[in-house]
């Protein structure tokens, strides 16, 4: 069934297949262990999931290296395993989207490995090549840890060959034709197998011009527009999330007149809403939402709290980096690059209350949210793992040994050992059977998200009650208003707000606590990081 911007109302959730469930005893997580926890996610309510990397990989930078654009990683199961999850995923009334690397590949890739061996091959120019690293000295090195350059020299091509970040990642020639008519091969070839669309990867770094950072080029929206065209030709209800870490007026270029993406993250509100919480003020979340511009009407922001990767200090200054370092990351460990490489759960003091205020924040803000796995669970991390491998750990069940993930001995990351996060403290099970759980406020907070369309279309209005630890703001629609209250601080507040004359009652859709107003200034007692969501009737 075609449901018109189904997007705009719907809950996304991250997967890690490799860490997800492993159905068949080899230690990493696989398609068919994904299939069986269907039910799981139908019950947590989310809407639609979103794939990291399945394809063919060496798994240097975990699948974001690519191979093979259109198989599956054997070790995460077969084509017809993913067709078979697919299906699964749409009887239960899921929708699926896919991560697409569109900027670079694997070395080991078959394009590349011609490419090196030989100068007249087509295929050379499927990269971008050069016999001086001094081109492009105005882009910027995005991996600082790990890379000195974007050029390396290759002694089999006899040539540097680009690249935005790993080495092992060649950056692909989208000057060439024949490069953007392969992308677009893949694209029909998992949409014909009933995927509802992309999470497309690095999107602004397609094209390279001398005199420039390498960003953002009106090429690359040129070509961004074909995608779009290509896709609402041949396919219907599917979209294209873009991840582009930049600032917000960047970004809005993405969504050009509603002819690019459907839909982007916002890279510069996550950290500001640590910020807030951390300050218990809400200015920093403020700011941002007042330098985000308007976009088209079919098109939609995606927030997020954390995800696969660090926690990205890029779109903030230098004092403010320092300063989150300081108050989330004192353990020179807990970074990388720049941001910081911890959980959920950690980075809030494995605090139940402000945990549940954040995930209050990500499902009332404008815009669609997105769960990483297992933060519905308050999971931890392994900061003595490498890169960025201690957010990517298996998924904690159920207190057994191998966290219900997996009956190998040996796994591909080894499970959370330590409490209070090891899965004797922390898994999906007592989650479940507790009905004060972290997992049991998520899901409620999702089904009155999915209950009123407001917080996914509704416009946005901040209401200033006089307290900077105190987040009031109004999301309205055409059929339904409502209050939402966010104490920000971990001690009590009494607050004021003044509301329209022609609200009678106050409704907590979480709670179901009614507040009859006999007065247009009503007044709130709020414990520390209590939150509220009223509806006006």
């Amino acid at each position: 069934m075609t449901i018109p911007l189904w997007y705009k109302n719907a809950v996304f959730y991250q997967i890690y297949v490799r860490a997800y469930k492993d159905d068949l005893g080899t230690g990493f997580g696989n398609i068919r262990g994904l299939s069986s926890k269907i039910g799981y996610l139908k019950e947590l309510g989310v809407d639609c999931i979103w794939l990291m990397p399945i394809y063919p990989s060496p798994l240097r930078d975990d699948g974001y290296d690519i191979s093979d654009f259109c198989n599956v990683n054997p070790q995460f199961g077969t084509l017809e395993d993913f067709q078979a999850l697919v299906k699964s995923v749409h009887e239960n009334g899921i929708r699926i989207i896919m991560d697409l690397v569109i900027n670079h590949t694997s070395d080991e890739h078959p394009w590349f490995k011609i490419a090196r061996s030989d100068k007249n091959s087509p295929y050379r120019e499927y990269y971008v090549w050069s016999d001086s690293a001094d081109r492009y000295r105005d882009a910027r090195i995005i991996f600082l840890d790990t890379e000195e350059s974007n050029w390396t020299w290759d002694t089999e091509a006899g040539q540097y060959y680009w690249h935005r970040f790993y080495s092992s990642q060649p950056d692909l020639n989208y000057d060439n034709p024949a490069v953007r008519q392969e992308i677009l091969k893949v694209m029909k070839f998992w949409l014909d197998m009933d995927v509802d669309g992309f999470r497309v990867d690095a999107v602004p770094y397609l094209f390279e011009r001398e005199g420039t950072n390498c960003e953002n080029l009106s090429e690359t929206h040129d070509f961004l527009k074909e995608m779009r065209h290509f896709l609402e030709e041949n396919y219907q209800d599917r979209i294209l999330l873009c991840e582009a870490n930049q600032w917000p007026e960047d970004v809005r270029d993405y969504f050009g007149d509603g002819d690019e993406f459907h839909m982007a993250f916002h890279f510069p509100l996550m950290p500001r809403i640590f910020m807030a919480l951390k300050q218990h003020d809400f200015s920093p979340i403020q700011w941002a939402l007042q330098k985000t511009p308007n976009i088209p009407k079919n098109s939609q922001w995606c927030i997020f709290l954390r995800n696969h990767d660090e926690l990205t200090l890029e779109m903030v200054t230098e004092s403010e980096r320092q300063w989150m370092w300081d108050a989330y990351a004192p353990d020179p460990k807990m970074r990388i690059n720049l941001g910081i490489r911890r959980r959920l759960a950690p980075l809030l003091g494995n605090n139940k209350d402000l945990i549940g205020l954040a995930n209050s924040l990500l499902f009332t803000l404008p815009g669609s949210p997105v769960i990483y796995y297992g933060d519905e669970i308050g999971m931890g991390d392994n900061i003595d793992l490498q890169d960025r491998n201690g957010v990517r750990t298996p998924m904690q069940w159920d207190a057994t040994p191998g966290a219900g993930f997996s009956t190998a001995e040996i796994l591909y990351a080894p499970i959370i050992s330590d409490a209070p996060f090891s899965p004797e403290f922390v898994n999906v099970k007592d989650e479940q059977n507790n009905e004060y759980s972290l997992w049991q406020i998520i899901h409620k907070m999702i089904l009155a998200r999915k209950q009123h369309p407001v917080f996914g279309s509704g416009s946005f209005r901040l209401i200033n009650c006089g307290k900077p630890a105190v987040f009031c703001f109004e999301r309205s629609g055409l059929e339904e208003k409502f209050l939402l209250i966010n104490n920000l601080s971990p001690e009590g507040q009494k607050v004021k707000v003044l509301l329209e004359s022609d609200c009678q009652r106050l409704i907590d859709v979480l709670s179901g606590m009614s507040f009859p107003l006999h007065q247009q200034e009503l007044t709130f007692h709020l414990e520390g990081y209590q939150f509220l969501w009223l509806k006006m009737e």
